[in-house]
């Protein structure tokens, strides 16, 4: 069982991960998500477990449990899709701002430049 584990304080490292989860049973990986630009944890982790019993008995021991000054979110992790790659764009990205000039083109704008700031406000085109 594959078991996904978030609010991961930034210090804990593979090991301690695995040792967290070491108690419920056998544990295959347990991998801390590294920035590559940084190379500092990302918050969050994967841990494999050989057992899909000791996987739930696991999630449910974890799940908000307190773990070095942190609340830790644990669930089962969901099959990564074609696609879901993260970052911008992709199957849950959309357009996350920059310049956008509303001549067509989907919706979902989240900031950055826009040139219809009529319904807005007053400032039409202060940018």
């Amino acid at each position: 069982m594959n078991i996904y584990v978030a609010n991961v304080p930034y210090t804990v490292r593979d090991q301690e991960l695995r040792e967290l989860f070491e108690q419920f049973g056998e544990v295959t990986s347990a991998k801390i998500i590294m920035d590559k630009a940084t190379n500092r944890s990302r918050g969050f982790g994967f841990v494999e477990m050989a057992d899909d019993n000791a996987g739930r008995t696991a999630i449910e021991g974890t799940n908000g449990k307190n773990f070095h000054g942190r609340d830790l979110v644990v669930n089962e992790a969901r099959p990564r899709t074609e696609g879901d790659r993260g970052g911008f764009g992709g199957a849950r990205g959309g357009d996350r701002g920059g310049y956008r000039n509303d001549r067509g083109g989907g919706g979902g704008d989240r900031g950055g430049y826009r040139s219809d700031r009529g319904d807005r406000g007053s400032r039409s085109d202060e940018y």
